[in-house]
């Protein structure tokens, strides 16, 4: 079909953007296909003694005559096809590609004959434009990309990678009017107004992504800026969690244990820790007649269950200082304690909200939250401070706290030098008060528990007429079973929760068919036991602080 012109060439929407071919000195270190044929990604480092690596999205060239037609195709149906409203796009594709190669049959003496090969690469490029993410189209179906970043013109498109963290990638913005445009076109995938009267925008793009972005010079010097926060559509499991060692099976199982006793969590951590996927995962383990209430900013929770009510807050339709209309993550809290949840689920306290929290799991009900904080000691200091004020006696009433980090490894035989862990997992005892539980071991990548210093299980073994030793015993077992499960690869979130709640109705049953026996543990020497704050105390304190308040 004639000369293939490299891709920087085609003239498309996206004319002021520059995308950069992988250089021939540079080392190729990963090469792997989106699309077979279509599109691939390639991690190359330059040479020298640095190490940085650089992401590059390579795309399949396009000869004179296919860009022509590409071309006049789009033209003809951006005229006759309406632009995908959010929540259609799946469908907007499906009858793009058809409506196209009924326009390329019939205006065949015009646009010209291709074979199958060509037909695919120009429907790619179609899809790509009309109805996908444009040039950014392959780093959105890279399913090892977290994070797609812009920070203005002249600077390369930056990505969050899972196995090389954040690096350049080879698209650049060179022209401001056309990253005007683009994050236009991101706003409007999302329903969303930005302009240089409202410049900032905090939206969910199709696929459930989250975006940031800030219009022209008006508060960002380089111009516009974006950041897309891609959504994963199988969230990771508790199973997953542990294939990849962001925790270890003993750990998962006593989580496993707290919750199915309602207890209380917080999981703290730095912003792309992975605070989120850790509280999705850890739902699989809340019994199946449970009812669930979840407030969010942004729908970010896909969780395996029916019994389910899903709050997210609205902004304001008012201009300027008004605020009509909008519904803050503190409305919904209160509202969904009328909804008697036996699990309250908060997606990030910052603010009001998190006293509301607390009074809900002071009178029974089970919280899970996230909290950005890198440590025991910073969580409660931002729990005691403004905007939250959880006064000093409430906070008791949290059963555990625990960290996550990204960190760096040991040297692996996989080569992996950053990963996920759970630093910590402590109890709360009193305010500046907890037990480590667990730990992680940076020098070997393991954990070290010590389950029989737990005061939660302690407390959970009196109210079900248990000792703390046959209370370990269970999570031994239960460890035994989620590693059972990893080696069968049975890593689906909703494989898991349907084994779970199995093993709720007849966990005998479940070990035999994992082949899972009861494990004895020898009962260490038993640790000093701190003092404890009766729950009946802690209750009383809430009612002196809250008496005169306003009722949740």
């Amino acid at each position: 079909m004639g000369k293939k012109i490299k891709l920087e060439e085609i003239p498309s929407p996206w004319k002021g953007i520059e995308v950069k071919p992988v250089p021939e000195d540079y080392e190729i270190l990963e090469r792997y296909a989106i699309r077979e044929g279509l599109a691939e990604v390639v991690i190359a480092t330059p040479p020298g003694p640095t190490i940085e690596p650089a992401y590059f999205s390579i795309e399949a060239p396009l000869s004179p005559e296919e860009i022509m037609a590409l071309d006049k195709l789009k033209d003809i149906l951006s005229k006759e096809l309406e632009p995908p409203k959010p929540g259609e796009e799946e469908e907007a594709k499906k009858v793009l590609l058809k409506t196209a190669e009924k326009v390329l049959k019939k205006y065949e003496r015009v646009l010209g004959r291709f074979d199958e090969d060509a037909k695919n690469r120009i429907f790619y490029y179609l899809e790509r434009d009309m109805t996908g993410f444009g040039p950014l189209n392959v780093m959105m179906e890279d399913y090892k990309i977290e994070d797609i970043s812009c920070d203005g013109v002249n600077v390369p498109v930056y990505v969050w990678h899972r196995d090389y963290e954040s690096i350049p990638t080879n698209i650049v913005f060179v022209d401001r009017d056309v990253l005007d445009d683009f994050i236009i076109q991101l706003a409007h995938k999302s329903e969303k107004h930005i302009s240089s009267a409202f410049p900032i925008l905090d939206a969910m793009i199709y696929g459930k992504h989250r975006l940031a972005a800030t219009f022209r010079e008006e508060i960002s010097l380089r111009g516009s800026t974006f950041t897309i926060r891609k959504f994963r559509e199988k969230p990771f499991s508790i199973t997953e969690l542990i294939k990849t060692n962001l925790l270890s099976p003993r750990m998962a199982a006593y989580f496993w244990m707290l919750i199915e006793n309602k207890a209380n969590i917080l999981i703290a951590g730095a912003t792309g820790s992975g605070k989120t996927t850790i509280l999705n995962a850890l739902s699989c383990f809340i019994k199946p007649r449970m009812k669930i209430v979840t407030c969010e900013e942004t729908a970010e929770l896909n969780m395996p269950t029916e019994n389910w009510v899903r709050f997210v807050t609205r902004e304001s339709y008012g201009l300027g200082t008004q605020k009509m209309g909008e519904i803050t993550l503190y409305d919904l809290v209160k509202t969904s304690l009328r909804y008697r949840p036996d699990y309250l689920i908060v997606g990030e306290v910052r603010g009001e909200e998190a006293f509301v929290l607390f009074q809900a799991i002071a009178t029974g009900h089970g919280g899970l939250s996230t909290i950005h904080a890198e440590s025991i000691e910073s969580v409660m200091k931002r729990l005691v401070s403004p905007p939250m004020n959880i006064p000093a006696s409430h906070i008791p009433l949290l059963d555990a706290v625990t960290l996550v980090e990204r960190v760096r490894l040991p040297r692996s035989a996989e080569g992996r030098t950053y990963g996920r862990r759970i630093r910590y997992i402590w109890e709360v005892v009193d305010y500046n008060r907890y037990v480590t539980v667990a730990e992680w071991d940076p020098t070997t990548d393991t954990f070290r528990e010590d389950f029989m210093s737990s005061i939660v299980l302690e407390k959970i073994a009196a109210r079900s007429a248990r000792s703390k030793e046959e209370m370990i015993m269970e999570i031994e077992r239960r460890a035994e079973l989620l590693k059972r499960m990893v080696e069968r690869n049975l890593l689906e979130i909703r494989d898991i929760a349907r084994e779970v709640y199995a093993y709720y109705s007849d966990p005998e049953q479940v070990l035999r068919k994992y082949g899972v026996t009861p494990i004895l543990v020898p009962a260490a020497a038993p640790a000093e036991k701190p003092e404890v704050k009766p729950v009946a105390e802690v209750a009383k304190a809430i009612k002196r602080d809250s008496e005169g308040g306003e009722d949740a």
